[in-house]
């Protein structure tokens, strides 16, 4: 990962255009390629950014980020670079699981055909470059689906599953893969979110699932 704290105007060039006028920002450069601009005042949100895949280009005084599919461009006007530095933070485990939640997904590995009729699993904790899917499994027609599952899944949950879904749909041996966000409770703007790029929403009832658990223990 690169941070960049520096004084500098951004423009967005694209679909719609932006503007960012002359102040101190820092900015991010990530392993995955992507990048993103943000200030002092906003938690965790950026005030502009760039998905991967993308390329940056650097230039005295320019720096331009070109994504890889759309051509859309990220141009940052450098007036003065303050601090610059790399780190190597190496693959990361992802978010450790409750215990609620981590049954769930075993659960759902293990009677996956609650997704689908014909579906089988291809692993649990699928390890990307940017950290683990939750469950990679194949639909009724062979086709790569990864699954996210969370207790509560909100905006954030959906944002998770759209960057794993731009990786691996990278990978030819993956691709093309579809998504699903499984959860006990999903927020309505997630679902309209997930709607929007693509995803399934499942709510999963997790009593359910221990019962389907106890009844094969019967047998």
């Amino acid at each position: 990962m690169r941070l960049v704290i520096a004084r500098c105007t951004v423009d967005y060039i694209g679909r719609l255009s932006a503007h960012l006028p002359l102040a101190t920002r820092l900015v991010i450069l990530k392993a995955d390629s992507s990048v993103s601009i943000h200030a002092d005042d906003r938690a965790f949100k950026p005030l502009n950014w760039m998905n991967p895949p993308c390329k940056l280009r650097e230039e005295e005084g320019t720096w331009t980020v070109t994504h890889g599919k759309t051509g859309e461009k990220l141009v940052l006007t450098m007036e003065e670079i303050i601090h610059d530095s790399s780190h190597e933070l190496g693959v990361d485990p992802g978010l450790i699981k409750d215990g609620v939640e981590a049954h769930l997904q075993e659960l759902l590995a293990e009677h996956i055909t609650t997704l689908g009729a014909g579906w089988t699993l291809v692993r649990r904790e699928y390890m990307t470059a940017i950290g683990p899917v939750d469950i990679l499994c194949r639909d009724h027609t062979g086709a790569t689906v990864a699954v996210e599952l969370k207790r509560r899944a909100g905006i954030d949950a959906v944002e998770q599953l759209t960057r794993y879904l731009e990786l691996m749909n990278r990978d030819p041996l993956l691709a093309p893969v579809s998504g699903i966000l499984a959860a006990q409770a999903i927020a309505p703007q997630a679902k309209t979110l997930a709607e929007d790029r693509g995803i399934r929403c499942v709510t999963l009832d997790y009593d359910e699932l221990r019962g389907i658990e106890r009844n094969d223990t019967l047998f």
